[in-house]
């Protein structure tokens, strides 16, 4: 049986198509992919990601464990600020990428992916023996709701009176107390879209009253309940991973581009370089030859690419498989087929003319530079 979310009436009553998703029934759409997406773009999307495993580290010693369950330097985030990170098998296979959130000096909230928050809970709590910290599960009594889009700011302003001023001077990757429905909620400017945008924490019982209040006060200014299928092409024009295509067990933070979230320069307490789990595998990756890179692919035609197509070095009869697309869909904002895709390095390069094995037909792409898409500068 599915996992159910605290507001899956909410969704149903909207009607809106459910799938499964890592275990849980959620909102796949609710009218068309491409009106939700664009009207993230436009004005707003309203996104339910109660999915999402949320887990509490705490103690006297919970930055150290995190620093070395994980391979960023948490000591080093100060209370109030936010981080992406991941973490890491011995050999340097990505387990999950997570955010992690400062509450207070020896308070911490890690952020998982639904599929792997069990793994990550297990990981976590076997990392932490040892240090003067407690690891514990809050996802079954929290629920998390998005608002992003340019009008989020002013959408999440309505429900919160009085807290404009703290909402507008929240940094990107910050969470603030805010005072909404007449309770205290943790509010972070986080997302997974390219735009600005917010991510609301609250107990179930919360939910309903806070998605129907951000209902009502973005309606509108154009705002839109948003399903899983916005969320994807969202978040690949806006070139960001998912775990399970461009992350997983077999690869590293540096084949996927993200060789910046691991902290090699963390060091003891006594200045020495600071062992974490995967620290010598990732160390040894470090400035070394990958066998595949991460890629943009940008179609020259109107078919798209999806997760699993084979790239070919050619469109010829004599092209052959160099790399395997891992997201792709057909952008609804630039107007043409995007993808990423790992490829071997020497056909990596900006510019690089390759083909996708579309359902038997060669289709012609170019490496292009990601993200595919930034929101414009206000």
């Amino acid at each position: 049986m599915s996992n159910q979310t605290p507001l899956l009436e909410e969704h149903l009553a909207l009607g809106a198509s459910l799938t499964d998703f890592a275990g849980w029934q959620m909102p796949l759409r609710y009218t068309s992919d491409i009106a939700e997406h664009t009207a993230v773009r436009e004005a707003a999307g309203l996104f339910d990601l109660s999915h999402m495993g949320e887990i509490a580290v705490v103690g006297p010693q919970a930055a150290k464990a995190l620093d070395h369950a994980l391979v960023g330097n948490l000591s080093a985030l100060a209370v109030g600020r936010a981080r992406y990170t991941m973490i890491c098998q011995e050999d340097g296979g990505v387990i999950d990428d997570l955010v992690v959130y400062r509450l207070a000096e020896e308070r911490f909230v890690v952020v998982a992916n639904a599929s792997n928050a069990p793994e990550v809970l297990s990981e976590l709590s076997q990392r932490a023996e040892g240090f003067t910290a407690h690891v514990y599960d809050m996802s079954a009594d929290t629920a998390l709701i998005a608002v992003q889009g340019p009008r989020a700011l002013e959408i999440v302003a309505i429900v919160a009176p009085g807290q404009r001023p703290v909402l507008e001077a929240m940094p990107y990757y910050a969470w603030a107390t805010v005072r909404i429905l007449g309770h205290d909620m943790i509010v972070s400017r986080t997302g997974y879209t390219g735009e600005d945008g917010f991510e609301l924490y609250v107990p179930n019982a919360l939910a309903v009253p806070l998605w129907r209040a951000l209902l009502e006060a973005g309606s509108p200014l154009g705002l839109v309940p948003a399903g899983l299928s916005a969320r994807d092409s969202l978040r690949l024009e806006a070139g960001m991973p998912l775990y399970g295509n461009e992350l997983d067990r077999t690869t590293t933070p540096f084949e996927a581009g993200l060789g910046r979230v691991v902290k090699l320069d963390k060091t003891d307490d006594d200045g020495a370089p600071l062992d974490f789990v995967g620290r010598a595998a990732l160390e040894s990756r470090k400035g070394a030859q990958p066998a595949r890179v991460l890629v943009g692919l940008q179609g020259l035609g109107r078919r798209a690419a999806r997760a699993g197509y084979p790239v070919l070095n050619g469109t010829d009869a004599e092209a052959v498989a160099v790399g395997t697309v891992t997201s792709g869909v057909p952008s609804p904002t630039l107007g043409f087929p995007i993808a990423l895709a790992y490829v071997t390095p020497e056909l990596s390069g900006e510019g690089t003319e390759l083909a996708v094995d579309v359902r038997g037909r060669a289709e012609p792409f170019r490496v292009v530079p990601f993200p595919f898409y930034r929101r414009p500068k206000s």
